[in-house]
């Protein structure tokens, strides 16, 4: 009972959280998902450490993914125009000259994993800047992705848990079900509607394919990482959020839906205009 009221509750705060950040303030959005995206590749790298000869700098990672966030941010929202990606691309190279200076035994795989942390973790959280920046500040679109992604993840548990008996992919996740994907995929859909009662200038059947669009790439998302962590051995990749483990595990079905959210919002929005 302790341990259902403890992930009940972090699970709510971090609900609120995360709606809040999107709502309230781009400020407050900046400050917010910079640290979540900071300590995520953070995460990421302690998972890809375990292995032999992986050695990245833990702090080398979270500092690449802030400055990247938060040169997202500053561009999407029109605050600095000038070449800002610089400063990271900048930042990327001494990352990589400094394996110079560290004396361990693989470089290349050091090289490897930061890079991959970046593109992986990384580059999925500094797009949220530009869905959120879509057309002018979007929050409900950007909010629309998160509760889809709440959303399709609550209907395939309770659809895979009553119907579910066909394995949906039992190598990487032996509790996953197609019943509770379709599931899943029919809760977005509502999802899907409702929104488009809220931003009617995106038609109905517009928000009806961005949902399903979460729906496949978040679950696929959510195997990936399912897939690092039984490659390392691990159940969750933090205890950050007690009973729900860490940020990479909250946020793994953003990794893949949000940049291929980002390009279909963006040739739908080009269309529009």
């Amino acid at each position: 009972m302790n341990n259902f009221i403890t992930r009940t509750l972090s699970g709510f705060l971090f609900v609120v959280l995360v709606i809040s950040s999107i709502l309230f303030s781009p400020y407050m959005f900046v400050v917010f998902f910079a640290i979540v995206s900071g300590w995520a590749v953070r995460e990421f790298h302690k998972l890809t450490n375990v292995q032999n000869g992986v050695s990245v700098n833990l702090w080398a990672g979270l500092v690449g993914a802030v400055l990247l966030f938060v040169s997202s941010f500053l561009y999407a929202a029109g605050i600095v125009r000038y070449p800002l990606f610089s400063v990271y691309g900048f930042y990327v190279v001494l990352v990589l000259i400094a394996e110079l200076y560290r004396q361990k035994p693989n470089a290349i795989h050091n090289w490897a994993y930061f890079v991959l942390g970046q593109a992986f973790v990384a580059l999925p959280f500094s797009l949220l800047n530009f869905i959120l920046y879509i057309d002018g500040w979007q929050p409900i679109i950007l909010l629309a992705v998160f509760v889809t992604i709440w959303v399709n993840d609550t209907g395939a548990y309770l659809f895979g848990v009553t119907f579910g008996k066909h394995r949906l992919f039992e190598r990487i996740s032996p509790k996953k079900s197609w019943e509770g994907f379709v599931g899943g995929a029919v809760a977005a859909i509502l999802s899907g509607y409702v929104f488009s009662l809220f931003i009617p200038q995106i038609s109905l059947i517009n928000w009806l394919i961005f949902s399903e669009i979460i729906v496949v790439f978040g679950t696929l998302g959510d195997l990936i990482e399912s897939l690092l962590k039984r490659t390392v051995d691990v159940k969750d990749s933090g205890n950050v959020i007690p009973g729900h483990g860490g940020l990479l595990d909250r946020f793994d079905s953003m990794l893949l839906a949000a940049p291929v959210i980002f390009i279909y919002l963006s040739f739908l929005f080009q269309h529009v205009g």
